[in-house]
């Protein structure tokens, strides 16, 4: 494992000429990027696996979180095309001075490529249990003759090394667990400081809600709870704590008798004995789009200092016929009553640029009012596209009044062809999720990002940028919402797929 350690800046000035051949054409890589020179990629790993059973060279589907100055991502690193998802391992990459400078490496213990007994791996997601001063990863542990196990690997060096992981929930031949997420209550005043929440969904069970609950570090779980009345199959929840304790989590769902999906949340308020049940957030609506693009619209939860709670998605109401898709925002301060839907103006209504993956940051030194918030995502420029003619970018808005006004958006990587991404049987992906986080007055998204294919190998590295949180003078409107829900659906690519 230390032998992967390797002190790393892999920075790209996007200004630079890079010759690139692309179907017998010379692009440069400001072609390649669509991004102004001001914006500095820094590439954090890249897949270093070899096994024929995996798609190489891949990244996809990170999560960031961020304690004091230190930030910590994970992904997955050798993404499986089929047969359950997953990849060859995890990859983590740790700065300690803001960003500045990075470490990176592979979680131990994990995959049959990783000296473990899985045959893959898949969803990772960060936390940081401040009370035990430990870092936190938790994945999912796909093994071919059992069911799948939720696993967290930990860090007592501020996410340096990683020991083998511990399981938390081990799943039977009758389970299919999916979409695990982790979350420590860091407020010394609380009364649960120092507890650990896993969430994850059981596809099997109509995806059953199950949460486990740690208090010494993230070495031992309790047994799984569930809110006693679910009505939606689930998926990709996110969890949060407020400073006094609460635990919230907003979740992706279908109703199981009328067939339409919702963000969901549901809370927990003595320390994950219990939990109470979910509430409806929002009906959502998906935008259909012709190109097999994976995912899009599971929910990406933060919070502020005061326990107020953001979440995003991406969703068509806004737009005529929902002929594309926006990144909209509803917030909450007790996980129960949540704010009407706002549309995040990145693009005008009608644009017909298709908005989707986001990933929010909050700075947890503001609130309210004065919230800073940051937000990474996605888009086609052309909603109109197909697989052979979509064109991919990575974008960048920030906001300093709590989401009443943003930034214009900075593109930070593109455009990248769809083939140039991980394929799946759902699609191509750069994740069903990905994340940002802020550490003083900067955000650093975490973004897969695709180059042309070199020698029979595609070239899918993650990546990360130091954005200043600005804001800006964009606000958000108060547009007619012109689609009801049900009129046209996303395509559900992920739910069962890992």
């Amino acid at each position: 494992m230390n032998a992967l350690l390797a002190r790393l800046r892999w920075s790209i000035p996007l200004g630079a000429i890079l010759a690139l051949v692309l179907g017998g054409s010379l692009f440069t890589l400001q072609q390649a990027f669509a991004a102004p020179s001001a914006v500095q990629l820094n590439k954090l790993s890249s897949d270093p696996y070899t096994n024929s059973s995996s798609q190489h060279k891949t990244e996809v589907e990170p999560d960031t979180y961020s304690f004091g100055a230190t930030i910590v991502t994970a992904f997955q690193a050798g993404r499986f095309s089929s047969g359950g998802g997953g990849s060859s391992n995890i990859g983590w990459a740790t700065s300690s001075d803001q960003g500045n400078t990075w470490q990176h490496g592979f979680l131990a213990g994990t995959t049959v490529y990783a000296g473990g007994t899985y045959d893959r791996v898949s969803d990772p997601a960060v936390a940081y249990d401040a009370a035990h001063q430990v870092w936190l990863i938790s994945s999912l542990g796909i093994s071919n003759t059992h069911g799948n196990d939720v696993l967290v690997s930990r860090s007592i060096n501020g996410g340096l090394t990683w020991s083998k992981p511990v399981v938390v929930a081990a799943g039977g031949s009758n389970d299919s667990f999916d979409k695990e997420w982790i979350v420590c209550d860091e407020t010394a005043s609380s009364p649960f400081y120092g507890h650990c929440y896993v969430e994850w969904d059981n596809t099997n069970l109509n995806g059953r809600i199950l949460m486990s609950t740690s208090s010494n570090g993230g070495t031992a779980w309790g047994s799984p709870q569930s809110p006693q009345q679910q009505s939606f199959s689930a998926l990709g929840g996110q969890s949060l704590v407020q400073p006094g304790g609460t635990v919230i989590v907003p979740i992706y769902g279908t109703d199981l008798s009328t067939n339409i999906d919702h963000i969901y949340a549901y809370t927990s308020t003595n320390g994950g004995t219990s939990w109470n049940n979910p509430v409806v957030v929002s009906i959502v609506t998906f935008h259909v789009q012709q190109a097999t693009y994976r995912g899009g619209s599971l929910p990406s939860a933060e919070i502020d200092q005061a326990g107020k709670v953001y979440v995003v998605w991406a969703d068509c109401r806004f737009e005529t016929n929902c002929s594309a898709g926006d990144i909209v925002m509803s917030t909450s301060t007790d996980g129960v009553n949540w704010a009407a839907v706002q549309r995040i103006p990145i693009d005008a209504v009608g644009s017909g640029v298709d908005h989707f993956t986001a990933g929010i940051a909050v700075d947890k030194n503001t609130s309210g009012s004065q919230a800073h918030l940051a937000l990474a995502f996605y888009y086609f420029a052309n909603t109109n596209c197909t697989n052979s003619t979509c064109k991919l970018y990575a974008g960048f808005v920030s906001s300093v009044n709590g989401g009443a006004s943003w930034s214009p958006n900075v593109p930070l990587a593109g455009p990248m062809k769809l083939a140039w991404l991980a394929n799946t049987t759902s699609g191509y992906m750069i994740g069903d999720y990905i994340s940002s986080s802020i550490v003083g007055s900067q955000a650093f998204p975490g973004i897969p990002v695709a180059f042309v294919p070199q020698k029979g190998k595609l070239q899918e590295f993650m990546y990360t940028a130091a954005m200043n949180v600005v804001g800006g003078s964009i606000k958000v409107g108060r547009e007619r919402v012109v689609v009801m829900a049900g009129v046209q659906k996303r395509k559900r690519v992920i739910l069962t797929a890992n």
